[in-house]
């Protein structure tokens, strides 16, 4: 009897997360009268907006992906191998994108660095980019800490950092070639997380007026029928697409960990 109820709840969220899905991918196929046909895919995907605002998204999540790296990875490696007892204040501030919304911290931005500012960086597009860059390194930081933090708990980093000492290696030299490949399976985790962030992120990207993926998803939902419905199928294909990367990195991980014992 237990089991039946848990089956019969899993059959229930299962329907309601994959009915409208079908239901949206089978309207995106439906432009056509006379049958289902990709027109709407084709429509979208050549239209020179989504090029540029797709382009300019991926454009931001590599420059994201690489400032959370930079950052990220150096602060949890040096936390946990002198400073433990800062471990929980660190987790707590890294936790806080997720509880503050992103439009706070937008505001934030637009208030700080306003053209009557000190540092006026809305007042051209390449310190519009940097502030957005900015804004989409604090959403993605929860989730790049704790993928880089959880890859550090699986090795020994004390005793890494003195072997690699040991033969006179620097700091630079520890983390580049020692403990970055060592937990490179969950910076490519936090890296694919980050990615989906920035592509789908609306907030900042409409607040700062840049031409990103996610404002040009809303635009284009206002005057068009079925080529909102295939980009959202688009979205949701790149989205579940870096999901299957993570699964994957992190199953070859843990397969190349258990052929080296």
């Amino acid at each position: 009897m237990t089991r039946a109820l848990a089956w019969a709840a899993f059959l229930l969220g299962a329907l309601y997360f994959v009915l409208p899905l079908v239901g949206m991918a089978e309207f995106s196929l439906s432009m056509r009268r006379e049958g289902y046909s990709l027109d709407a895919y084709a429509s979208v995907l050549a239209e020179a907006e989504f090029q540029r605002t797709f382009a300019f998204s991926v454009a931001m999540a590599l420059v994201t992906i690489a400032t959370g790296v930079l950052v990220v990875v150096p602060t949890a490696f040096w936390v946990r191998l002198r400073m433990p007892e800062l471990r929980p204040v660190i987790e707590f501030v890294t936790l806080l994108p997720l509880v503050i919304p992103a439009i706070v911290i937008v505001f934030g931005y637009i208030r700080l660095y306003n053209t009557g500012s000190w540092l006026p960086l809305t007042g051209t597009a390449a310190g519009t980019n940097l502030l957005l860059a900015m804004g989409y390194t604090v959403l993605a930081l929860p989730y790049m800490y704790r993928a880089v933090d959880t890859g550090l708990r699986t090795i020994d980093v004390a005793t890494l950092t003195e072997a690699a000492q040991s033969l006179g290696a620097g700091w630079g030299t520890i983390l580049g070639r020692v403990i970055l490949p060592n937990v490179l399976g969950a910076v490519l985790s936090g890296a694919f997380l980050t990615f989906a962030i920035v592509i789908g992120e609306f907030t900042m990207a409409a607040l700062l007026d840049r031409p990103a993926f996610g404002p040009f998803m809303q635009r284009l939902g206002q005057d068009r029928a079925y080529e909102p419905s295939a980009l959202a199928v688009i979205a949701f294909a790149i989205t579940w697409g870096c999901m299957g990367l993570i699964a994957l990195v992190t199953r070859t991980q843990r397969h190349l960990r258990t052929g080296a014992r």
